[in-house]
């Protein structure tokens, strides 16, 4: 049964079914004409992707997107070769996090209170270098997307890119710990250069609907927000979602799992299962979906405008 008609249904029985503030429907597209795509965030490495992909061909999942968050720092050039060579094989976008943020650094103000809306900053001028070094060596190694969370430094991208010290081609993701509550703060990050900006996972649907009003790049959404975001489980509101803000990038967080920022070899093992359980969340996603928005399109693999890596330059 729809919605609609659940909610006819329990009328009946004296259940006060209220209307609720209407949101206009997104009449805007990815560049292949399609609705949403798929993200699965926090995958760590090689053997997390690997995860991600096999899990997906055993639930009859598509994904189109994965993220990493521990910073491209913290991946050797191998674990990156590995991860571009995957990515470029299964036609998927793979978007590595500069590397250096506040949170790594030795300032203490983003940990106390008032501090945290320093997010992932980046500290100083020093920093900023360092961040270039992160985007060189993995744009060097073949990727094509990469997750900003410095608004400064995306606006740095976005020039640099424009003139041609950085491919025409590149994806500039914005983090979720830089992300704009309102319209203005919205259309500030894609006219410095964002391909895909990521919004509060707390927003209303009519707060989503004005933000995508102003926007025309796509928007990024944790449908499953991780407890350090609020722990929000947005499932049945995945319809609306895709109706008022295509086109949509839908994120699968987890809630009740440890926060496993920064990631590596100690952590492989948690941070492959957590991968799988992500995809296992899409497979949920995917059934209500086809249940209550069977008019929504979606990509697929291998769309023209996905960060898909690219073959290694070796001079």
């Amino acid at each position: 049964m729809s919605f609609d008609d659940l909610r006819a249904l329990a009328s009946r029985y004296g259940v006060p079914v209220l209307p609720g503030a209407v949101a206009p429907a997104s009449g805007k597209r990815f560049a292949d004409g399609t609705h949403y795509r798929f993200e699965i965030p926090s995958t760590e490495g090689p053997r997390a992707l690997r995860a991600v992909l096999d899990e997906a061909v055993e639930r009859g999942v598509v994904v189109e997107r994965v993220s990493q968050g521990s910073g491209i720092l913290l991946l050797t050039d191998d674990e990156i070769r590995e991860m571009a060579q995957i990515g470029r094989e299964a036609g998927i976008e793979v978007n590595l996090f500069i590397g250096p943020r506040a949170t790594f650094d030795i300032g203490a103000q983003v940990f106390a209170p008032a501090g945290k809306t320093l997010g992932l900053s980046l500290r100083g001028s020093e920093q900023i270098i360092h961040a270039l070094a992160d985007v060189e060596r993995a744009l060097r190694l073949g990727i094509r997307s990469i997750l900003v969370s410095d608004a400064g430094f995306l606006r740095l991208m976005g020039d640099m890119r424009r003139k041609g010290d950085l491919p025409p081609g590149l994806i500039l993701k914005t983090s979720v710990m830089m992300a704009p509550a309102n319209p203005l703060s919205a259309r500030i990050l894609e006219d410095f250069g964002a391909n895909t900006i990521n919004i509060p996972s707390d927003l209303t649907i009519p707060q989503i609907a004005a933000i995508r009003s102003v926007l025309t790049v796509p928007i990024d959404f944790y449908v499953e927000a991780p407890d350090n975001l609020g722990g929000f489980i947005r499932h049945y509101e995945i319809p609306e979602l895709i109706r008022v803000a295509s086109p949509i990038y839908l994120k699968f967080g987890l809630r009740n799992a440890p926060d496993i920022y920064p990631s590596g070899s100690h952590l492989e093992a948690t941070a492959v299962a957590l991968s799988r359980e992500r995809v296992r969340r899409a497979q949920l996603a995917t059934a209500i979906i086809a249940e209550h928005s069977g008019w929504a399109t979606r990509s697929g693999t291998g769309a023209p405008d996905l960060g898909i890596p690219v073959a290694e330059i070796t001079h």
